[in-house]
């Protein structure tokens, strides 16, 4: 038998995944949720904490705990499926399938899923093309636990994650950049010309239930930039 919060925390979540708690909307307060899970108030209370350190709720002090909005992080950079990104810039997004299989997971990815070094986890690795010209070598690991079907997705008419993003939505996320030398297999899969620097994006995802996926991206330098928009508001003196 679970806990007590942990059952008030898959119920809120399961609210929310299910569509029927919407963004922004209140959730019910922590005297209404010990009364309806037969518990203390203190236990409804460490369940609404912890969703809210997930990301999944957000506290307005004096107004109660909302639904937070559905977006995946909240950092200049967002996550957003790059065949739809393509589709933006009216181009052609294709993809190719290169590995779909379970394997054991290597000390620094058990690490970034939490999961025990060498437990099976899942892998997938895709080569995603612009108008036939390759744009993104995704390298992708995913806990099994929270995905169970993932291997069985062909990914030809869907990207992983957009799959990813609706079996097991996304709370949170964490971004690392850096500029990286591509190996020989990566130059010759990105049709590169000699060690043309790559960007890389190391990206950790969680969902309501834990770490979802660990994957690492990389772009051509000559074909990928990132950016981002900062509004700072004015402050009167």
């Amino acid at each position: 038998m679970i806990p007590k919060f942990e059952a008030i925390k898959r119920a809120i979540s399961d609210e929310i995944e299910q569509g029927r708690w919407q963004e922004h909307e209140q959730v019910p307060s922590e005297n209404a949720l010990a009364q309806r899970f037969a518990c203390s108030r203190m236990t409804a209370r460490r369940a609404l904490t912890e969703l809210v350190e997930q990301g999944v709720l957000v506290r307005s002090q004096g107004l109660g705990t909302f639904v937070a909005p559905f977006k995946s992080q909240g950092s200049m950079m967002a996550i957003r499926n790059i065949a739809e990104e393509i589709a933006e810039r009216g181009h052609q997004h294709s993809a190719q399938l290169l590995l779909l299989k379970p394997v054991a997971a290597e000390t620094e990815v058990a690490i970034a899923l939490a999961v025990p070094a060498g437990s099976t986890i899942y892998r997938s690795s895709l080569l995603h093309l612009e108008n036939g010209q390759p744009v993104q070598l995704e390298d992708r690991y995913v806990n099994p636990a929270l995905v169970p079907d993932y291997l069985d997705q062909p990914f030809t008419s869907q990207t992983p994650h957009e799959y990813l993003s609706q079996v097991a939505p996304l709370t949170q996320a964490h971004h690392l950049v850096e500029a990286v030398a591509p190996n020989d297999t990566q130059q010759t899969l990105l049709k590169l010309a000699g060690a043309e620097p790559c960007l890389q994006i190391c990206r950790r995802t969680w969902s309501s239930q834990g770490v979802v996926s660990y994957a690492r991206l990389l772009h051509p330098g000559s074909r990928f930039r990132l950016g981002g928009h900062l509004m700072v508001e004015s402050t009167s003196r």
